[in-house]
């Protein structure tokens, strides 16, 4: 059997979570794992995106009691097929806590349903570590970061690393905000894949395996 394509009677995890720095190539990574496992994709985008295709209000996302409702339908509509979820997000203040609050409980749901590969900046804390999920962390240095988010988004390459100090300094006050998280640390994951080393492939290839182990 080919290790690009784990049967899922081998599969021994129920959910990859896959945290990532900006310009790591962590949702490449995530899409690919997820082919290769036959399981669900997520991702922060995804769900911000369900959440447009519901029609959902900022109230509505305010309030935590209806958010809880909320969150039921999302996975309804991930269930149904998150790769068709196209358009753009238009739920207003996507940056705000209500709205991240939202996307947070919705993957934290995901996790428990399991048979998913969630790709998000905080992913890889939803779950309690054990035999059932495989934490990830995809990293790479700022500076091969900043030179492909440059290449992707045709910016100049100072601001590109520009945009990746500030992805990382607002992915470190998420983590402090949402899970009290200080200091984010290797020991934090089961796997930690360095893409300024390996491709994407080779960095599918290697958690599928760890996830099929």
């Amino acid at each position: 059997m080919s290790a690009r394509s784990p049967s899922l009677a081998w599969v021994t995890c129920r959910v990859v979570c896959i945290s990532h720095a900006t310009g790591a190539g962590g949702e490449e990574v995530g899409r690919l794992v997820a082919e290769r496992l036959g399981f669900l994709y997520v991702d922060d985008d995804i769900v911000a995106r369900a959440a447009a295709r519901g029609d959902i209000s900022p109230a509505e996302v305010a309030d935590e009691e209806r958010r809880k409702s909320l969150v039921s339908r999302l996975l309804e509509a991930l269930a149904e097929g998150s790769s068709d979820l196209g358009g753009s997000v238009v739920v207003q203040g996507l940056d705000n806590d209500d709205v991240r609050a939202l996307i947070r409980e919705t993957i934290e749901r995901t996790a428990a349903r399991g048979n998913a590969v969630i790709v998000a900046h905080a992913a890889s804390y939803v779950v309690e570590p054990g035999d059932e999920s495989l934490r990830v962390l995809v990293t790479a240095s700022p500076s091969t970061r900043a030179e492909r988010l440059g290449d992707a988004d045709a910016l100049e390459l100072a601001k590109a690393a520009r945009a990746v100090k500030e992805s990382d300094a607002g992915r470190r006050d998420y983590l402090k905000r949402f899970y009290k998280i200080d200091e984010e640390l290797p020991t934090h994951y089961d796997l930690v894949v360095n893409t300024d080393v390996l491709t994407i492939e080779q960095a599918a290839d290697l958690i599928s395996r760890a996830a099929a182990s």
